[in-house]
């Protein structure tokens, strides 16, 4: 890929993803947005000139044009490849008596609002992405947007109960991956949503059985392997097809 956009950067599987492609050279050009740079975020780009980073508070929606606006300063008329939507929040375990609008708020405005819009304002350069590199298949080689979701967004698999704020939030944002998958099939745009497993950070807990280097090498493992056929689809990190 030449060029990606990862959203909170800062710490746990965004943090991963940079390290990642940083390690590997899968990109020759990285954006990774976040709030506050974390200190291991800020030595990164110290030790790579093609790390960039840019502030993003994904609430504040009317910086997102801003924010289109220096990536494309950077990208040129090459427009970006692959746009993660991976900034997200989660409340604990909430039962039905102890939910509050404000969890239900946060977690619809970060996960799902939030990942929308953002498409919405990238998509002039996911689109000069898709004619620059019309050589290349369909994938995130070409353009692509992946959704960082979770399989507590399965409606299929909820077996437990509670988690309303996160399961909506989720929920709401695998529709949205797949309205988009169906709108932007004409520009030659992948849309995936991705599972990253139950991960150790500070979302996922310390007893959470996977790391976060298994679960980032998994994730772009599957993503290089994208074809036009799994556009809409909702996967795990392993390539595995979830159900929604």
């Amino acid at each position: 890929m030449k060029s990606v956009l990862i959203t909170g950067a800062n710490r746990g599987l965004g943090l991963g993803m940079v390290k990642y492609l940083t390690q590997h050279n899968k990109a020759q050009t990285i954006f990774a947005t976040c709030r506050k740079e974390s200190e291991e975020l800020k030595k990164l780009a110290q030790e790579n000139k093609h790390l960039h980073i840019l502030h993003l508070d994904v609430t504040n929606t009317a910086s997102y044009e801003e924010l289109s606006s220096q990536v494309a300063r950077v990208v040129g008329a090459g427009g970006l490849n692959l746009l993660v939507n991976n900034a997200g929040i989660a409340t604990k375990f909430t039962k039905l008596n102890m939910v509050k609008v404000e969890q239900l708020v946060d977690n619809l405005t970060v996960n799902t609002v939030a990942p929308i819009m953002l498409t919405k304002s990238i998509l002039p350069l996911l689109k000069q992405a898709a004619e620059a590199n019309k050589e290349q298949p369909v994938g995130a080689r070409r353009a692509a947007v992946l959704n960082m979701s979770s399989i507590l967004g399965s409606i299929a698999q909820n077996d437990q109960g509670g988690f309303y704020p996160y399961r909506c939030s989720k929920a709401a944002l695998n529709a949205a991956t797949k309205s988009m998958s169906i709108d932007l099939k004409k520009d030659n745009i992948l849309v995936a949503a991705m599972h990253p497993g139950w991960v150790k950070t500070d979302m996922g807990g310390k007893g959470a059985p996977l790391n976060v280097e298994t679960s980032i090498a998994g994730i772009f493992e599957t993503v290089e392997k994208l074809g036009e056929a799994d556009s809409g689809k909702f996967l795990q990190f392993d390539g595995t097809e979830l159900p929604w």
